[in-house]
């Protein structure tokens, strides 16, 4: 009885089948030589909205103060670009740590005074904040129940 050889074989010995070389890719994939870039953590991702999110709280108190007529003084105007800049040239706009939060790219104060400049410019004045009204604090010794 006459064995016959193996179709694949040919007289080549053992082949694999796969591509686990430098054959061709699966599925059409051709290498491109570029890696996919690694997510970045979360903290570098909420410090970029941060930069985003003031960068455009800039922009929209300018365009409200433009839209709306109302005359920058020269410092709020002076304020509103530094900011801008320093912002887009080092991510935060100010350097000591301890004024404002980690990721933040405003300092507290700097965060209310561009509150300040935006509710100068939709028409808003101290007297129209919106503050809760206080409640009167009842008197000592007056406490509402006889005894």
């Amino acid at each position: 009885m006459k064995r016959k050889a193996p179709l694949s074989s040919k007289g080549k010995g053992l082949q694999r089948s796969g591509s686990m070389g430098s054959g061709p890719k699966p599925c059409g994939l051709k290498s491109t030589g570029f890696k996919p870039k690694a997510p970045a953590s979360p903290y570098e991702a909420e410090r970029k909205a941060n930069q985003r999110a003031a960068l455009n709280a800039l922009k929209r108190a300018r365009r409200a103060a433009d839209k709306a007529g109302v005359d920058l003084s020269d410092w709020e105007d002076g304020f509103l670009d530094d900011v801008g800049e320093r912002i887009a040239t080092h991510g935060r706009a100010f350097g000591d740590p301890e004024k404002g939060r980690p990721g933040q790219a405003l300092s507290i104060l700097q965060a209310r005074k561009l509150k300040e400049i935006s509710a100068k410019a939709s028409g808003e004045t101290k007297g129209n904040a919106k503050r809760p009204a206080k409640r009167p604090r009842p008197r000592k010794g007056s406490s509402g129940t006889t005894g």
